[in-house]
């Protein structure tokens, strides 16, 4: 039976406390989130400070690693209390979300280069065939192909044949492209960040972009830092609490 430190507290209160609605505490323990709670002889359930920790640590880690994953590390932490699973899981959030950081700072240098390159005098006849601008770019065909069939690099058709025709946009759009995946950046971002440089061109643009990401990597650093600390609290109950389950 879990340790009730703090007092009892019922479904509401566990609620104001986290943030969460009655319903959301009460499918937190269905998912093995929050540990069994006891219950009161009219059925009430009685909630202890080890299930408000299991909650705040799972409220941040959800913002910094997403509710899936958080999922995984607080239940660890309830399913085997003894061991370095939880702590495990959590070293892999952290390692994942440096991996992303160490890709925006690749992605910044990448684009800090390419778009200083401005696009003036655009003329009808400074087109690329998809061979010459996979050449000129060092990638298949088919890469080109497939970021069109994506939306990140969107040529031109020839009326007559239909073939693609790159001209100096896209193949500043290509550039742009190779360049930040070749920094690690993936697909589905850019897909959001293409459109935004097509608008207006200008490096401030894709600084702006890179920044907000920058942003929400600080966000959930500092959310995985605050669910660190709730789940530390939850390791210690759950240790403490340990005996008491196996007896």
């Amino acid at each position: 039976m879990p340790s009730l430190k703090s007092g009892d507290m019922r479904t509401g209160d566990v609620a104001r406390r986290t943030g969460y609605s009655v319903q959301q505490v009460r499918n937190l323990e269905r998912d093995g989130v929050l540990p069994p709670a006891t219950r009161t002889a009219t059925g009430y359930r009685i909630y202890g400070e080890i299930h408000l920790q299991s909650a705040l640590a799972y409220r941040a880690l959800a913002a910094g690693a997403g509710p899936t994953e958080a999922k995984k590390i607080v239940r660890a932490v309830h399913r085997y209390p003894a061991s370095q699973v939880a702590l495990a899981l959590l070293d892999a959030a952290h390692a994942r979300l440096h991996a992303e950081r160490t890709e925006l700072r690749l992605a910044k240098e990448a684009a800090q280069s390419i778009t200083s390159e401005p696009i003036d005098d655009i003329r009808a006849s400074d087109t690329m065939s998809i061979s010459e601008l996979a050449v000129a770019l060092d990638v298949r065909p088919s890469t080109l192909r497939h970021w069109d069939a994506e939306g990140l690099v969107v040529p031109d058709r020839d009326p007559v044949r239909g073939t693609r025709r790159y001209g100096p946009t896209q193949v500043r759009d290509a550039r742009i492209v190779h360049q930040l995946r070749s920094a690690g950046y993936r697909i589905a971002p850019l897909r959001a960040l293409m459109p935004e440089l097509r608008c207006t061109r200008r490096s401030s643009d894709v600084a702006s972009a890179l920044a907000a990401r920058d942003a929400s990597i600080a966000a959930r650093s500092q959310a995985l830092l605050d669910g660190a600390a709730a789940l530390s609290a939850v390791l210690s109950l759950a240790a403490a609490s340990a005996p008491h389950r196996a007896s």
